[in-house]
Parts: structure tokens; C-alpha cells; sequence
């Protein structure tokens, strides 16, 4: 006689999951966190630096758009990534957004040969803490302030300009861009507001054909009749209908005795029209500006005024104005005394506090779009170095210090933490690395001639992408923002670790559609 107990079966666990819900445990989920992490690093590293390949990202969904681009973030945002690891990776700071991507993506690829190694991925984030540390340092005191010294301060935003529009599609013109940026920059007088700087994308010429207009252009015309010039102008911004209340007849069915209704209702409809250009012009204004249409019989009333009046202005355009005038956009106008408006000189081409505008010409639109992304990048490294004055040398310079600071730390540190700081200091040689294979020199001759170099205290050398040597990035005035450097190095690691971390991805049930709605 047998005693038999029921025991559950270790090959089927019990399921606490709903049907159709996934998870990966333990090795297998920090396996697919780095595989995605480093697909991605792997798939933009080809984009890094001056010597950088671009991507053509083509949208099926949007009309085929297509865009030609080497731009970090714009790549990761059009991407159709379905690991969650790579869409973590999309930190914008500026300028630098390939590079946090790639260094987060090779301290993965390091610390999945030290997990492989038995390391616990604890002691690899305690390690990879105390080279941060060391590389923060090393960094602040490599780092000039300038903020008392503001004619070094605008030469260094200078070539600051030019060494982040070096890896761009400006960079053959990055000495006319670069002036136009800081141009626009210091304009700004230190407020960093970014808004105020508009930028115009006008199809045709070249790029060199760009230009900065000291302040606002608004990308539309005054209507028929009207003055095109305004003096001491008084401006009411509106986002209103004109036609409010307005019975559209020729499109309607209206039912009539005779035609002589018709022409009453037209006439009402005139009034209604009329009562509202009288209310907006009592405000004592002399320019109009709507993000709705006009329409011709009020556009005919404003030109009788002598007003100008400008229709179906763009809401970014408004918006900026109200910004640059100091005013609000109004839609309702009971209240003359409550409306703000501002006075100025003239509506474009007179300084404006710290209004201007940029119109950038380029042969075809990709070209346009991808000038836009690089001046852009190029504004907020330059923003950034205004609020923080500290600059840096480039060329893979700080990437070495940084790398150097952290192997003799590690040297003096007992336990397996030191492997892992090893590893850290490794991930940022590789950024310069990566630049100086895109270039297609030889990089391991260039990185042992640099770390040569910078053990001697020679902290300034670095690579120079146009000879394919090593030089002094002091004399060759290659300078980068250290808060862009900084935010590079803290981005890359944190997001690294966040992965590093991960030892259970949960997938929920698919929900379930119902058959019966497919049609419809």
C-alpha cells in the first residue's frame, strides 16, 4: 500500500500572471536590457564627431517624409524602437545626445563582461559611483571660468560654436553660423530665454545665403490697401473669428419670400462684421495681428483706418511676438484698458530687447530641417555657457583626463570595485575612439599617443580630427561647454546604471480586441 501526495510539478510553476502576459528573469532580462542598449549605441556611434556618416530616416507613415540626418536625438525619436532600454537613452541636453546614447551604451557593453565574470551588478554600480566622482573632479578643475572676463568669454563661445557645428551639416560654413549663433546668443543679455530667437526656413539659395535680422519677422503680408510700414506702431495680438455669429448664406439653405432678404441678411451679417473691427479699433491700434482669418470686408474696414492688418499668423509666430512686445494674445475686446501692448520702432530689421530673428535658405527642405537641428544644438551649447561660463579643451582631451583620474583611483582601491572603475575609465576612452574611427584614421595609435601624453600632465592634447594627428587643443582653439561635458558624462552613467539594475521585465496580456469591430 502506497501513501501518495499530490506535489506540484517544478517544470510547470505555478502561473500568477494573466494569460498571455510575459516575464524574463534575472540574467535573461538584464541580457535583453543590454542587447538594446548596445544595438542602439552601436547603430548611432557611426554618426559621432566631425567626421560622422548621417542616417536617412524614412517615414512610411507620413507621406514617405524623409529626413537626412546625424542628429543624436532626432534619430532616437524616429527610430521604431521596441526595447524598452533604448528608449530610455533619449536625454536631450543641447548638444551631445549621440554621445550620452554611446558612452551609456559601451559602460553596458563593459559591464556585461563583468557580470559574466561574476561580479554582482551592486559592486559594479558602487565602482562605476566612485570613478564618476573622480571623472566630476578631475573635470571642474581641468574646467576655466570666465565669468569675469567677458571678451575671453565671447572669443571661447566662438569656437565653442565652431567645434559643435564642426560634426554638423553647417560645418562647411561653420565660421559665418558660428558668428550668427553667438550673434544671436548675447543678444539675449544673459536671460537664456531661447523663444526669443525665431528661426525661417525659406526654400532656395544656399546656406550661405542666411542671415540674423535684429527683431521679429513675421512670415506674412499686410493686406490690400493697407500701409506697409507702421511708425511708433501699437499692436493687438488676437486669436479671434472674424466672422462670429456670421449666417454663411451661400452656404446654407435659406428659405426667403424674395431676394431682397437675401441682401438683408447679407447686410446684418455686414454689421456684425463691422461692430467687431469698431471694437477692436477703439483700442487706439494701428496693426492688427490675427491667427484666424480676416476675411475681405473687415480687411477693406482696417484699410480704411489706416491699420494694418495681418491674418492666419502661425500661433508660434504669435506667440513669439507676444513674447518679444511684452503683450497677450487677446480673443475678446470689452475692455480696452486691460489689452498690453508695447511700442517699437518699426515691425522687423530694429533691435528689440532681445528680440531676432534667423532665416535660414537651403536648396531643398531635408537640407533646411537638418540646418534648423544643427543650429539648434548649437543655440542651447551656447545658452548653457552663458548661464555657466566654463569651457573646456575638445578633441577627446577631457575624455583622457577624465579616464586617467579614475585608472590611478582605481589603482589605489582594494576589492572588485576596482575592476569596474577600470571599466568606467575604458567607456570614455572609447568616445574619442569611436571619433577617430569615423574619421578613418588609426585610433589605437592616436589614443596610446594621447594617453603618453597626458601622463606627462599634458592635459590640453587632444586629437585633430582635420590632420589626423594629435595636437594642443589650446593652440588649435578647439573648446567645448563644460556643462555639455558634464551633463554628457552624469547623463551616460545614469542612465547605464538605471539598465544595470534591471533583473525582471514584466510584459502585460496583449489586449484583446473584439472580432466584431474589425470592420468597422
Amino acid at each position: 500500500m502506497f501513501d501518495i501526495t499530490q506535489v506540484q510539478n517544478p517544470l510547470n510553476p505555478i502561473q500568477i500572471l494573466k494569460s498571455g502576459a510575459e516575464e524574463e528573469k534575472a540574467e535573461t532580462a538584464r541580457l535583453s536590457s543590454f542587447v538594446g542598449a548596445i544595438a542602439i549605441g552601436d547603430l548611432i556611434k557611426s554618426t559621432l564627431g566631425p567626421k560622422g556618416m548621417d542616417k536617412i530616416l524614412l517615414c512610411e507613415g507620413n507621406f514617405g517624409k524623409v529626413d537626412i540626418t546625424n542628429d543624436g536625438a532626432t534619430i532616437l525619436k524616429s527610430i521604431g524602437v521596441d526595447n524598452p532600454a533604448a528608449k530610455t537613452q533619449d536625454d536631450e541636453v543641447g548638444d551631445g545626445t549621440t554621445s550620452v546614447a554611446v558612452f551609456a551604451s559601451e559602460l553596458l557593453k563593459k559591464a556585461e563582461n563583468l557580470v559574466q565574470l561574476k561580479i554582482h551588478p551592486q559592486t559594479i554600480i558602487s565602482g562605476w559611483r566612485l570613478a564618476l566622482s573622480a571623472a566630476r573632479t578631475a573635470l571642474e578643475n581641468f574646467a576655466m571660468d570666465l565669468k569675469d572676463n567677458p571678451e575671453e568669454l565671447k572669443s571661447q563661445l566662438l569656437n565653442i560654436a565652431k567645434t559643435t557645428l564642426s560634426s554638423k551639416i553647417l560645418a562647411q560654413n561653420k565660421e559665418f553660423f558660428a558668428n550668427l549663433a553667438v550673434d544671436a546668443i548675447l543678444r539675449l543679455k544673459g536671460s537664456g530665454n531661447l523663444d526669443a530667437i525665431q528661426i525661417i526656413k525659406k526654400s532656395g539659395g544656399t546656406l550661405s545665403d542666411s542671415f540674423l535680422d535684429e527683431g521679429f519677422l513675421l512670415d506674412k503680408r499686410p493686406g490690400v490697401n493697407q500701409p506697409k510700414r507702421i511708425e511708433n506702431a501699437r499692436i493687438l495680438i488676437a486669436n479671434t473669428p472674424m466672422d462670429t455669429d456670421k449666417i454663411k448664406v451661400f452656404g446654407s439653405k435659406v428659405r426667403v419670400d424674395s431676394i431682397a432678404k437675401v441682401a438683408e441678411l447679407e447686410l446684418a451679417e455686414k454689421e456684425k462684421m463691422k461692430d467687431k473691427v469698431n471694437s477692436i479699433l477703439q483700442h487706439d491700434i494701428n496693426v492688427f495681428i490675427n491667427r484666424q482669418l480676416i476675411y475681405n470686408y473687415p480687411e477693406q474696414l482696417f484699410a480704411d483706418a489706416n491699420v494694418m492688418a495681418i491674418e492666419h499668423a502661425d500661433f508660434d509666430g504669435i506667440e513669439r511676438l507676444a513674447l518679444v512686445t511684452g503683450g497677450e494674445i487677446v480673443s475678446t475686446f470689452g475692455n480696452p484698458e486691460l489689452v498690453s501692448e508695447d511700442r517699437l520702432l518699426k515691425f522687423s530689421g530694429v533691435p528689440l530687447g532681445e528680440a531676432c530673428t534667423i532665416v535660414l535658405r537651403g536648396a531643398t527642405q531635408q537640407i533646411l530641417d537638418e540646418a534648423e537641428r544643427s543650429l539648434h544644438d548649437a543655440l542651447c551649447v551656447l545658452q548653457q555657457t552663458v548661464l555657466n561660463p566654463k569651457i573646456i579643451y575638445g578633441g577627446g582631451s577631457s575624455e583622457l583626463l577624465m579616464s586617467n583620474a579614475i585608472c590611478k583611483l582605481a589603482a589605489e582601491t582594494s576589492g572588485k570595485q576596482s575592476f569596474a572603475m577600470e571599466a568606467f575609465a575604458n567607456a570614455l576612452r572609447e568616445l574619442p575612439t569611436i571619433i577617430a574611427d569615423n574619421g578613418g584614421y588609426d585610433s589605437a595609435e592616436l589614443i596610446s599617443q594621447l594617453r603618453a601624453k597626458h601622463s606627462k600632465g599634458e592635459h590640453s592634447f587632444g586629437i585633430d580630427m582635420e590632420t589626423g594627428q594629435i595636437g594642443d587643443m589650446k593652440e588649435l582653439k578647439i573648446t567645448e561647454s563644460f556643462v555639455v561635458k558634464h551633463s554628457v558624462l552624469t547623463s551616460g552613467a545614469e542612465a547605464a546604471e538605471m539598465l544595470l539594475r534591471v533583473d525582471d521585465i514584466l510584459k502585460s496580456a496583449p489586449r484583446k480586441r473584439d472580432p466584431d469591430m474589425r470592420h468597422h
